[in-house]
């Protein structure tokens, strides 16, 4: 099968090489303005069916796109501005249970599958510092609610319920499941 990752995430790319698929990374350019009022499901499937038509392939190439959010009390939270908005952010999630959405669009031809997971995610409580020790790592920076599971912010999580991958940014068993329908 020959396969196409629309997206930029170094993190994408780790989950399917470890998993043993071979792609070929195409980054799209695709508007990711949200709606007013949309529903974190259909938010994350919005963007993902964005970035994957965005790219251009052969009929006969998947492509696979993803997009991942945090939503905690109803909010989305993409990735932080700055260091203020990532110290904020975490702030929010100290002490609480979140939930990390990741949409997926898989493509091929004119058959197309838009799917999303959601996993729960609970934190520490985090002190003043430890955020902003966090922070001066640099890592927040380009991951939805300013944290990364996989990487340092490892220490922030107490627990999570659901998909681990999906908390790092693609539902591989789900995706694999889709997969084998096509």
């Amino acid at each position: 099968m020959k396969l196409i990752l629309a997206s930029a995430s170094p993190r994408r790319r780790e989950i399917l090489k470890n998993a043993g698929f071979e792609f070929e990374v195409k980054t799209s350019e695709a508007d990711e303005t949200l709606p007013d009022g949309i529903s974190p499901e259909d938010a994350v499937e919005l963007l993902a069916k964005l970035k994957n038509e965005a790219v251009r392939a052969e009929s006969d190439t998947t492509v696979i796109s993803a997009d991942t959010i945090v939503v905690c009390d109803g909010k989305i939270l993409g990735k932080p501005k700055d260091e203020a908005d990532a110290f904020k952010m975490l702030r929010l999630l100290s002490g609480r249970e979140h939930f990390v959405f990741t949409g997926v669009c898989v493509r091929k031809g004119e058959k197309l599958k838009v799917f999303h997971e959601k996993t729960a995610v609970y934190f520490y409580e985090l002190g003043d510092s430890e955020i902003s020790a966090y922070i001066a790592t640099g890592e927040p920076m380009d991951k939805a609610g300013a944290y990364g599971i996989q990487g340092k912010g490892a220490v922030l999580v107490k627990k999570i319920d659901g998909d681990y991958l999906n908390v790092v940014g693609l539902p591989l068993a789900r995706l694999v499941r889709e997969l084998k329908k096509f």
